[in-house]
């Protein structure tokens, strides 16, 4: 199963637009690198070990190893990436399951409007349930067509197109299903809960 998907695909096909005519979000500048921010050591991930777990408000949590994570449907979708740093990379190829098709495991309960990503390494980051069941975000286990690596949050990083980058946590290990909302690591260190690039919600204090 292979799909190209995502915010970058989709602009240039009704604006007619080349990406260097694109607009990039306020306060940002473009590169084409992509630079390594973390908090913390790069955890030593055993994939004979890695277990990737979908529980909280759901009926029926569900635990997968890394060879059932595979086993499940692949696409890769084209989407920027934009840092709280303030640099953006247009292009980026990211393969991987579509939150979707994670979804598609449990059956959340009608209580369920967030969730919460927890990473090997005790990271943790929260999202809205209406914001991740867009058709442009995954768990990433690719980039630009070559395994992730370490440093860039491999096995499985989660990759939200539409937010600051600190959402698209890296070396997940869970995704927790949730009736509130609860920030997670950075937001309860000043980052905005939400942190929309386009709406420059860096901070707490931000306007927006």
């Amino acid at each position: 199963m292979l799909k190209k998907l995502g915010r970058l695909t989709k602009i240039n096909q009704v604006n007619g637009q080349s990406d260097e005519g694109r607009d990039v979000p306020p306060g940002q500048f473009v590169t084409d690198k992509f630079p390594v921010l973390s908090y913390g050591p790069t955890p030593k991930i055993d994939l004979n070990e890695w277990r990737f777990r979908v529980f909280g408000l759901v009926d029926g949590e569900v635990t997968l190893d890394w060879k059932q994570f595979k086993d499940l449907p692949q696409t890769t979708l084209d989407a920027e990436f934009h840092c709280v740093t303030q640099w953006s990379n247009l292009h980026n190829t990211w393969g991987g399951v579509l939150f979707t098709d994670v979804l598609k495991l449990v059956q959340p309960r009608p209580e369920a409007r967030f969730v919460m990503l927890h990473c090997y390494g005790g990271y943790t980051t929260n999202l809205p349930l209406e914001i991740v069941t867009d058709n442009d975000v995954l768990f990433a286990r690719t980039h630009d067509g070559k395994a992730l690596e370490p440093e860039h949050g491999a096995p499985l990083r989660f990759i939200v197109p539409k937010r600051y980058a600190w959402k698209s946590a890296k070396w997940v290990n869970g995704l927790e299903f949730m009736a509130e909302d609860r920030p997670g690591f950075w937001e309860v260190r000043g980052y905005h809960n939400d942190g929309d690039p386009w709406k420059e919600q860096r901070f707490w204090d931000s306007l927006t």
